[in-house]
């Protein structure tokens, strides 16, 4: 199962909106096929494992990091594969949280007489395929927080100056983030004070993705930014309050789709924002600020995990933006608390990265 998983791993940032899968088959004590689900629309993982074990896949164990699909997708499913290839053993890692398939394809298997076992490495498992249970089991994606600071907390300058806080090295590595999820989201003022492309560069991405997702209230995203550019070919959404005609048409003309929601104090709610990126097949957002759509996004509860760069800076000023702003908390027990905290050195920075974990009340 170890190797299933490190197979199914190869795929990261390629398969959504299905999950990362990897599958091993077994005889005899010897390996005798493996594969993995590679992108969207091509074989699953136990497709690939049966193709290439052949006719020594009758008889076999097949060791796999999901469930067994049983319904028709892009592709048919795979109990069919698996029953056809005579396999006589199946070893889940964990239950597809589908409710198209939750169960039933393990359940399949054993009508049709198979020997099956579900949970080994069950945490494993799901771990890497955060996003897709976050998305199945809540309806909205996975969110990451991601912030480069300075040591004392600071995103800019008193006058807004913020390129460049964290190295070389840290930009590397928000690339690679962004080239593994489905979405990267800005507040407007971000888009108007650093003029970002919003895309992953450096890196191999998948055509289309990441998506770029623009939370813009009054809708104020000039037709110049770089986001829109022909150099960024991946979709930009905007999300905003207003019912503006003659803008939205003029963002229209430029390809960008505008998304209206109806305000909560003034802003644009997140949560319905995600549960719209979900519907769209978006599994995993990247939220890279500014500091009030951080703020907004703490408050409505929609972050999973942070990735926090700090960059060896004192910057100072009662003025100089913070990485999460918003009104703040009254009482220490309202904080957002971190679990399964890891620091690692990212070129001269530190790379904090975190489970989030909200209060009770």
């Amino acid at each position: 199962m170890n190797l299933a998983l490190r197979l199914a791993q190869r795929a990261q940032g390629r398969t959504s909106p299905n999950p990362l899968v990897g599958a091993v088959l077994v005889k005899d004590g010897r390996i005798v096929g493996q594969g993995y689900h590679r992108r969207a629309g091509l074989p699953h993982a136990e497709v690939e494992a049966l193709r290439h074990a052949g006719r020594r896949s009758r008889g076999s164990t097949l060791y796999v990091t999901l469930e067994p699909c049983n319904h028709v997708g892009r592709t048919p499913p795979c109990c069919d594969a698996i029953l056809a290839a005579g396999v006589r053993r199946v070893v889940a890692a964990t239950r597809d949280p589908n409710p198209r398939t939750h169960g039933r394809g393990l359940a399949r298997l054993r009508r049709a007489g198979l020997r099956v076992q579900a949970g080994v490495l069950a945490r494993e498992a799901q771990q890497i395929n955060e996003p897709f249970f976050t998305s199945m089991r809540t309806r909205r994606p996975f969110v990451i927080a991601k912030a480069g600071q300075s040591l004392d907390g600071k995103i800019a300058t008193s006058r807004g100056a913020s390129r460049w806080i964290t190295s070389a090295a840290s930009r590397r590595q928000s690339h690679r983030l962004r080239a593994q999820v489905d979405a990267i989201l800005v507040g407007i003022t971000t888009v108007l004070r650093d003029d970002p492309r919003l895309t992953a560069r450096g890196t191999n991405t998948r055509a289309g993705r990441p998506v770029k997702v623009i939370v813009d209230s009054r809708l104020r995203l000039p037709a110049s930014a770089r986001c829109l550019s022909a150099h960024s070919p991946a979709p930009t959404l905007i999300a905003t309050t207003t019912h503006s005609a003659a803008r939205r048409v003029q963002l229209t003309r430029r390809g960008v789709e505008v998304l209206v929601f109806r305000p909560y104090r003034g802003r644009v709610p997140l949560r319905p924002l995600c549960r719209e990126l979900v519907r769209r097949g978006l599994h995993s957002v990247l939220i890279e600020g500014g500091g009030e759509v951080l703020a907004s996004a703490f408050a409505e509860r929609i972050v999973d995990r942070i990735a926090w760069f700090v960059a060896p800076m004192l910057i100072g000023g009662r003025t100089a933006p913070g990485s999460v702003g918003g009104e703040g908390i009254a009482r220490l027990a309202s904080a957002v608390r971190l679990r399964d905290l890891s620091v690692r050195r990212v070129g001269p920075d530190l790379c904090i990265e975190a489970s989030v974990v909200y209060p009770k009340h």
